[in-house]
């Protein structure tokens, strides 16, 4: 089971990182093309528009999450008649989940025009009517649900997000080349999202052919015991406040900044944080692979096990995340004076600010992961809710008088000082032993000294290195960010335990074929659940043999 768990981990990450960054990459250039073509302005209402979209989606309420997670021991014990009536419930939740979203979708439609800034609304180009715009992003969102989407949780369940990848790579690409022509050769933003619309249609198809082939024994038919629906609509329940909260702090400030400051500086916002995204997005491929796995190990394994895989997972995620912060703290601004010009740049306080809230965001993920892996969706229930709204609240606030820099700084303050503590008290009182929390806390807080330390040390390296080329710039930059966190970290952490068995992690996952990682294959691991009871078998057995010696 285990070597199942890395196999699949390993396939998903590989082909989730080529996904990701080939979706990276090429919207990045239709981005660039926009700014230059088209005009700002279009990528400000671009971004509204996806913001309402996902406010709208917390209408799916976390069926996606709820089902897969519910899938997982029938898919074990190959119980191929519950996964069937699992299927049918989905595809009745989505259905009425599409009616519902397209329905509120369109009541809002008269009130589209008041969450853009007045003085945006007066300069946006006379051919373009907003309301025929949403309308048409409604219907891709819409389709999403009403298409065959309920296949998808075969997929995600039997953890081959890799063929997920493999097709969404395929229909983004003819989604690309098209919406490119409708750039550069029409300058037509009307068929750039009617290629959304269709392209996502065809997604939709295309998995759910593939994965009918795939698994061709389930269908979805029979009709899930009263008990078991229950237990699921109250994961929903459960779900939806965590739904909320993601969506909220996802949206309100898109929504706010549009409304208060207006599409152009929403552009300029969105631009700086499409590249924060961009990094986050590679990143939580790795441990998304690894969800399913985590969710098997915590039923199966001990909490020490378990304790022990965090602090793993904890350490490789200081050192990337580390490094990663050092990069954007030193090259976000020279790459976007390089990118869109210093007329559409921020001050450096914003980089600031977007480096605090990755570094704060991506623990964050790293504990939820571990939330969304066991289920505990009724212990965090509120938490969610309550840090959504202290976001909105403080982006209402300081956005009056601290502007675009008010907006950041709630996101982060928000999560660091309510949404953290709270979702780490309930891990501990949950999964985890309650001794270890004081301990890993500790840990957290030399970690983060640490990085914060390496950036500013990075950072001060390449200021002082008087060049003057944008060009030249960056990529000196980008050598020093190379070398330099590396080595320090290296040098700090190397004899860690949580380095060596980090590097015993690669070396399962690269199946051995790396020579340097080959000798830390044998190193000792916490027991798991069968370990420890053969173990424990075995204590008892020689503590009664001493006892007869005596005897």
């Amino acid at each position: 089971m285990k070597i199942e768990r890395t196999k699949n981990a390993s396939r998903n990450i590989v082909f989730g990182i080529i996904q990701k960054i080939y979706t990276l990459a090429v919207p990045f250039l239709m981005r660039t093309l926009m700014i230059y073509f088209m005009g700002v302005q279009y990528l400000g209402l671009n971004s509204l528009f996806t913001s309402i979209l996902q406010v709208l989606n917390l209408t799916e309420l976390g069926v996606g999450s709820a089902m897969v997670y519910s899938m997982y021991k029938p898919i074990a014990e190959d119980d191929k008649e519950k996964i069937c009536q699992l299927m049918r419930l989905y595809r009745t939740y989505y259905r009425v989940i599409g009616l519902v979203i397209a329905v509120i979708g369109c009541i809002l439609i008269p009130f589209i025009p008041n969450l853009i800034a007045e003085d945006s609304l007066v300069t946006l180009p006379s051919e373009l009517n907003v309301y025929v715009l949403y309308v048409l992003n409604l219907a891709a969102t819409v389709l999403t649900y009403w298409l065959f989407a309920y296949k998808n949780c075969l997929l995600n369940a039997h953890q081959r997000n890799d063929v997920v990848s493999k097709i969404s790579i395929i229909t983004t690409t003819i989604q690309y080349g098209l919406q490119i022509v409708a750039i550069c050769a029409f300058k037509d933003y009307y068929i750039y999202v009617i290629v959304m619309l269709v392209t996502q249609a065809l997604t939709n198809v295309v998995t759910a052919f593939v994965a009918t082939k795939m698994y061709p024994d389930y269908k979805p038919v029979g009709k899930l015991p009263r008990d078991d629906v229950k237990g699921i609509n109250r994961r929903i329940r459960d779900l939806f406040t965590s739904k909320i909260g993601s969506v909220v702090v996802g949206s309100a400030d898109t929504i706010v900044i549009s409304a208060f400051l207006g599409l152009t500086m929403l552009a300029i916002y969105q631009n700086y944080y499409y590249i924060l995204t961009a990094v986050i997005g590679v990143i939580s491929i790795i441990f998304q692979a690894c969800t399913a796995g985590i969710g098997n190990s915590i039923i199966v394994e001990t909490k020490e096990k378990n304790f022990n895989d965090l602090k793993k997972f904890t350490f490789i995620m200081a050192w990337i995340v580390g490094f990663c912060t050092c990069c954007l703290l030193c090259l976000y601004q020279p790459f976007m004076q390089i990118w869109v010009g210093e007329e559409l740049m921020l001050g450096f306080l914003a980089v600031i600010f977007f480096c605090i809230y990755f570094y704060v965001q991506e623990f964050n993920n790293l504990l939820n992961l571990y939330k969304d892996a066991s289920g505990m969706w009724h212990e965090d229930r509120f938490r969610p809710l309550v840090v959504a709204l202290a976001n909105l609240a403080m982006n209402l606030i300081t956005v009056n008088f601290w502007g675009i820099y008010g907006v950041l700084a709630s996101t982060f303050v928000a999560t660091l000082l309510i949404g953290m503590p709270w979702l780490l008290h309930n891990l501990f009182t949950v999964i985890f032993d309650k001794s270890h929390l004081k301990p890993y806390l500790l840990t957290l807080i030399v970690y983060t000294i640490v990085t914060v330390a390496v950036c500013a040390l990075t950072y001060l390296i390449c200021y002082f290195i008087p060049i003057q080329n944008e060009w030249a710039v960056f990529f000196v930059r980008l050598a020093i960010c190379i070398v330099v966190p590396n080595v320090i970290f290296f040098i700090i952490y190397s004899r860690r335990k949580e380095f060596k068995e980090a590097l015993q992690l690669a070396n399962r996952m690269t199946k051995g074929k790396i020579k340097f990682l080959r000798k830390y294959e044998h190193l000792p691991q916490a027991a798991s659940a069968g370990e420890r009871v053969v173990m424990d078998s075995k204590k008892v057995q020689i503590e009664e043999n001493r006892k007869d010696d005596q005897e």
